[in-house]
């Protein structure tokens, strides 16, 4: 398979959080789309893994993508290992993405970052000829991170997702464990961040959507120089 887009998360349901808008639309323009969802979320207070799982499968279907899978790798628990790198490495040479979404390189939560760094150097391993590892060498054209957990960053760009922010809406509420759970799986009146989830999500596309000049946006930001062909065509007024 060969993939135009590949979205690498830590758990199932950061995608989209924290991107899906942007996947949904990669994947109505036409483009192959894919999520490697790096652990199955085992950790987390709500679900199992074998809902979450399923969650993800409701998920990815309604955000249109061609590909999903889970690495299986243990959640709250990552590292960045020689055989975690390897896994993912496997992958991208399976998978073939011409642009990578990475989370972001800092976080609150560890697993966030290390997934960051993780993906990074299991895409540059995949690009080595001489690695003894399954596949034709490859390596992503394009790497871009996922900004939306950290609102102290300012991004590169945004993608405008108004036209999909509905279909991200209930892609990320088909994780019901997660953000519709029956009142005994909400543990009575304890309180946890995954109760303000949702709704900071959609809060936070708004306010990038507003300095954007558009409803809903998703930011993101590159660690190189980007390239413009049309200075006179470029969006978002300046004055």
């Amino acid at each position: 398979m060969k993939l135009d887009l590949l979205a690498i998360a830590a758990h199932p349901d950061d995608v989209e959080l924290t991107c899906g808008g942007t996947v949904i639309r990669t994947a109505e323009r036409g483009y192959k789309a894919g999520i490697l969802d790096l652990t199955q979320g085992e950790m987390g207070t709500r679900g199992t893994p074998e809902t979450r799982l399923k969650e993800a499968a409701r998920a990815a279907k309604i955000m249109g993508v061609q590909h999903r899978e889970n690495l299986g790798l243990p959640d709250a628990h990552l590292v960045v290992s020689e055989e975690y790198k390897l896994a993912v490495a496997r992958k991208i040479r399976e998978l073939r993405p011409h642009t990578v979404i990475l989370p972001y390189w800092e976080g609150r939560h560890p697993d966030h970052y290390t997934a960051s760094q993780l993906a990074y150097e299991g895409c540059f391993l995949a690009g080595l000829r001489q690695l003894k590892l399954e596949g034709d060498a490859f390596r992503p054209f394009k790497l871009i991170y996922a900004t939306a957990y950290d609102r102290s960053v300012r991004p590169t760009f945004v993608v405008d997702i108004t036209k999909q922010f509905e279909r991200r809406k209930r892609a990320i509420l088909a994780y019901t464990s997660q953000f519709r759970p029956r009142a005994r799986e909400r543990g009575g009146k304890v309180h946890i961040p995954l109760d303000e989830l949702e709704e900071r999500m959609h809060l936070i596309a708004r306010f990038y959507g507003q300095l954007a000049g558009v409803k809903y946006a998703e930011p993101f930001l590159v660690r190189e120089v980007m390239q413009v062909e049309d200075v006179v065509g470029l969006p978002v007024r300046s004055i």
